[in-house]
């Protein structure tokens, strides 16, 4: 993966006050002084499902075929319905891209995003990063979302593209191939920690059951916004909850 430049890993500043609630959470954290964090971004950096809101997007634009935006329309229909499983519906929503440009996708994903996403940042999640930089932590983005919409998510957070685990497709003369690097999902996640990074986080933060077990990997686990079936799986666990 190549860099990209220094300009465009600084932090988005931060514009709204934080809560009391937001204090002391950041406190928590930073009281750990961890040298290694792993962040899921959907839901946990900023509200909302960017993968499943870029692929919307892609669709009223017509920046996908109809035939394909129907295909994926119907298996994540039966997604819904448990016919498919977490990992292979994550999958297909990068792989259906094969055959486009990655330039064409990065440019795409930068206007998604900063029109869609970015005003729906956490801005306790801002500070906290800011902080854990500041720090010398080593911080990786951790995400069954697409690439593009990844990297072009935590840039604002200065989270280099060498430190994110996404669901990423080879990339082959310029255009994208219908051939996974990898998806990491719920046990996924901890492994693709296991494989790249190799070693244990000292704090992991995520929002769904599909984080649980890179909470669980982690020496201190942090359920940011989480679904009810997160939260319940936080409190048998005794990992901190918050609320942005």
């Amino acid at each position: 993966m190549q860099d990209i430049p220094a300009s465009k890993t600084a932090v988005t500043p931060r514009t709204i006050a934080l809560r009391k609630n937001d204090e002391e959470f950041l406190d928590a954290v930073l009281r750990l002084d961890p040298k290694l964090a792993a962040f899921d971004c959907d839901g946990t950096l900023w509200s909302g499902d960017a993968g499943e809101g870029f692929f919307r997007w892609e669709v009223e634009r017509g920046l996908i075929s109809q035939e394909i935006a129907r295909r994926v329309q119907a298996r994540h229909a039966d997604y819904r319905k448990g016919l498919v499983d977490e990992d292979t519906m994550c999958g297909e929503m990068v792989t259906l891209h094969a055959g486009l440009a990655d330039a064409d996708m990065e440019v795409a994903a930068e206007e998604f995003m900063s029109k869609h996403i970015v005003p729906n940042f956490f801005p306790a999640m801002l500070e906290l990063v800011q902080k854990l930089h500041e720090r010398g932590c080593e911080i990786w983005a951790v995400s069954s979302s697409n690439q593009w919409v990844i990297r072009a998510g935590v840039r604002h957070f200065g989270i280099p593209r060498e430190r994110i685990l996404s669901a990423e497709v080879f990339i082959e003369n310029g255009k994208v191939v219908d051939r996974l690097v990898r998806v990491p999902s719920g046990p996924g996640k901890p492994q693709a920690l296991r494989d790249v990074v190799g070693r244990v986080p000292d704090a992991a933060f995520g929002n769904s059951k599909w984080d649980a077990d890179m909470l669980a990997m982690a020496k201190v686990g942090f359920a940011v916004n989480p679904n009810p079936d997160l939260e319940q799986t936080a409190q048998e666990n005794g990992w901190t909850v918050y609320q942005p």
